[in-house]
């Protein structure tokens, strides 16, 4: 008797911690999946978000990195997890637009396996070099790379990443020659740039700038279109190499199949976080800005972003090791 006691027990137990049918949603903890390593754009994105859904929600939000294949195992992971809004992506939608150009075997679509929720943010790239190398701005890094080719070795957060396109980018205008070493995410690049085993790097800003303050990278410029308002110091890359843009730009999404109500609610309440006074501050303090729009704008840019690299890697010859 006092082992079907004991069961039943287990049962009741089981059946209480399970979300009621027809509860409203959210009704149980939400995953955000970071398919980079911790530290890197998408992390500390991700970990300014979590708070901040949880006191709206008052469900705990758990960020976890999935790191592989320049973002796609994490990537692969939240396109088969179950279309219910309780696994998110957060990620550089720069990975998912190049990544089907770079990988000829992609283990999911990203144009059809993801409802797109919101665009978070556009952080322009800080190209920087190690303090060690004798330059002070881009044309005396585009004199030296070009008096010493190949000695200069380029890193990036893995390859076919937009930092890697950026460095190709660079290349294929200036005529530099550099060794390309692919890392697993951006953090590890800017930890080896630091430690001097590569020498130069683009990356995105909100993961890079506070080693630049910090004294620990030498900044050349920043990759945006206009000087950042937080780091006038940094001259832009486009105004030695005219129009020459890249960046980091972050989206959330969820699986292919999320009900669109919950899609909305989602867009609805992120968008309204990311647009606070205290959050809109701390990123543009790292020359971040914020670009929450609806889900169809994420979608869209998905898609040019996936036209416009595929003929810089087709050019280039990249391929994923």
């Amino acid at each position: 008797m006092k082992r079907v006691v004991a069961a039943l027990t287990a049962v009741l137990a089981l059946l209480a911690a399970l979300p009621a049918r027809g509860q409203p949603y959210p009704n149980k903890p939400i995953r955000i999946v970071v398919p980079f390593a911790a530290g890197g754009t998408s992390d500390i994105l991700a970990r300014a978000i979590g708070p901040r859904i949880t006191e709206v929600w008052n469900q705990p939000v758990i960020v976890e990195n999935r790191t592989g294949a320049n973002g796609n195992v994490g990537a692969d992971f939240v396109a088969k997890s179950a279309p219910d809004g309780y696994t998110m992506l957060l990620s550089d939608v720069g990975a998912l637009s190049i990544n089907p150009s770079v990988y000829p075997d992609m283990p999911f679509d990203p144009a059809k396996d993801f409802s797109p929720v919101v665009m978070v943010s556009y952080s322009p790239h800080v190209l920087a070099v190690h303090p060690s190398v004798p330059v002070a701005n881009v044309k005396e890094l585009i004199a030296y790379a070009k008096a010493n080719p190949g000695k200069l070795n380029f890193a990036n957060s893995g390859t076919g990443g937009a930092p890697h396109l950026a460095g190709v980018e660079f290349a294929a205008r200036t005529g530099v020659q550099w060794a390309y070493i692919p890392y697993k995410g951006g953090s590890a690049a800017v930890t080896d740039v630091i430690a001097g085993n590569a020498n130069v790097l683009f990356n995105g800003m909100l993961a890079t700038y506070p080693s630049v303050k910090g004294g620990r990278l030498k900044g050349l410029a920043v990759s945006s279109a206009q000087r950042v308002p937080s780091a006038p110091e940094l001259p832009t890359v486009a105004e030695t190499l005219p129009g020459f843009e890249t960046g980091s730009y972050q989206g959330v999404l969820a699986a292919a199949g999320t009900p669109r109500a919950i899609v909305t609610r989602l867009n609805a309440e992120l968008g309204r976080i990311l647009n606070t006074n205290d959050m809109k501050e701390f990123l543009a303090k790292q020359g971040t800005e914020v670009r929450a729009g609806s889900p169809e704008t994420l979608g869209a840019f998905i898609g040019n972003e996936k036209a416009r690299w595929a003929k810089v890697v087709k050019e280039a010859g990249i391929k994923a090791d």
